[in-house]
Order: C-alpha cells, then sequence, then structure tokens
C-alpha cells in the first residue's frame, strides 16, 4: 500500500450501519409503485444511488409511467423518517476512528452514494461533521459508483494526489469506484451489507478497530 496522507469514507455500512434498514425501505418503494422486484438483486446495486437501482429497474420493466427520481423521493423520505427516529446505530469503532486520523492529522472527506440530506442527517446525528474537511454526496453528480468521480473530486478538494488517498469501503462497487480512481482501499466486512466481492481492496479488515492509525 503507497504512502497515505489522507483518509476518505464511504458513509453506509462504514460509518452508519444502515444497510439493513436501505434494504427495508428499497423493497417498500418498490412495492408502493407496484414494481416487481426481487429481493436478492439488492446486493448488485449497494454503494450506487437510488436513481441507479430505480432508474435501471422501471427501463427493465419498460415502464415510462413512472420517473425514477419519483420513486427516489419517496424511499429518501422513508428512510429519513427511520434515520431520525434513531434507529440506526453507528458501526462499532467508526466514530473512534474518524477521531483519531483527525487528531493524527490525516485530511478526511466524506463520499457516500447517499443524498444530501440523508448525508447531512447522518453527520449531524452522530456529530462528526467538524472532522471532515470534504463533504460529498453522490446526489450531486451525474455519475455513481463504481465510477471513481466521486473519490477523484474528494482527492482534489482535499489538496492530496489519488495515489496519497485510502479509501475505506464495504461494498463491491465502492471498492472499484476507489480503485478505478488510483487509490489504496480498506474493505470493512460488514456483516449486513450482503455478499459483496471484496477482493479488489489492498486490506480486509473484519472490524474497523483493525485498522491502525501510526500504521
Amino acid at each position: 500500500m503507497k504512502q497515505v496522507k489522507a483518509v476518505i469514507f464511504d458513509m453506509d455500512g462504514v460509518i452508519i450501519d444502515s444497510e439493513p434498514i436501505h434494504s427495508r425501505v428499497k423493497m417498500d418503494t418498490f412495492a408502493h409503485f407496484g414494481i416487481p422486484f426481487h429481493e436478492e438483486d439488492l446486493a448488485r446495486y449497494m454503494g450506487r444511488t437510488s436513481n441507479a437501482i430505480f432508474g435501471e429497474t422501471l427501463a427493465k420493466e419498460g415502464r415510462t409511467d413512472i420517473k425514477p427520481e419519483d420513486m427516489a423521493a419517496y424511499k429518501h423520505a422513508h428512510y429519513l423518517e427511520i434515520l431520525q427516529s434513531g434507529e440506526i446505530a453507528p458501526v462499532t469503532g467508526s466514530v473512534e476512528l474518524i477521531k483519531s486520523l483527525h487528531e493524527a492529522g490525516f485530511p478526511l472527506a466524506l463520499a457516500t452514494s447517499s443524498n444530501v440530506r440523508v448525508m447531512n442527517t447522518v453527520l449531524d446525528a452522530f456529530g462528526i461533521r467538524p472532522y471532515f474537511s470534504s463533504i460529498l454526496s453522490g446526489g450531486e453528480l451525474t455519475e455513481s459508483k463504481p465510477h471513481p468521480a466521486i473519490y477523484l473530486i474528494s482527492a482534489e478538494r482535499l489538496g492530496v494526489k489519488p495515489a496519497e488517498c485510502l479509501v475505506i469501503e464495504d461494498t463491491t462497487n465502492g471498492i472499484m469506484a476507489a480503485k478505478r480512481a488510483g487509490m489504496n482501499c480498506v474493505a470493512y466486512r460488514n456483516p449486513h451489507s450482503g455478499n459483496q466481492d471484496l477482493s479488489l481492496a489492498d486490506e480486509i479488515v473484519d472490524s474497523l478497530s483493525e485498522i491502525e492509525v501510526k500504521k
């Protein structure tokens, strides 16, 4: 692994253990709009935006009467209700790791596929906003993971080269995005993130406490 000068965090499944709730909310959204979808196919879309899963499914079903952004808006509103209820907890060790890296002098960025409102709610709920020099939602971009744009923009904002960044991810799509950006990547094997192929990562950990700040 190359020398690391900055760290970029994914959010869902890395900072917040939200994947089980995301899955439930997505299936509720498909049911609400009367769109057939097999729950086992959700794993393929982890790390991607809501517009991606809804847009591709609507196209597959040949449904032009429903807009993916309308489904995404319904899903986000439903998810925010759950998020604001306090039902979702941070991933064990995530807040501690963020604080430790910040105290060690590493510039930090957040690069999430979640929309801006969800991202901001999580940052404020866990009190971690002050530790990040850059926060970026995939909802603000035209391309979603596994496209590397979100990570390349984050590196530029931090003022470091992509090769000097370490990304912490938990999904196949997220890891692909990080590696396509030319970055180091540690994969966190989150048991709630489904069957993800983590093999492209430079290192795989079963706990965020395994990531050594000094190293």
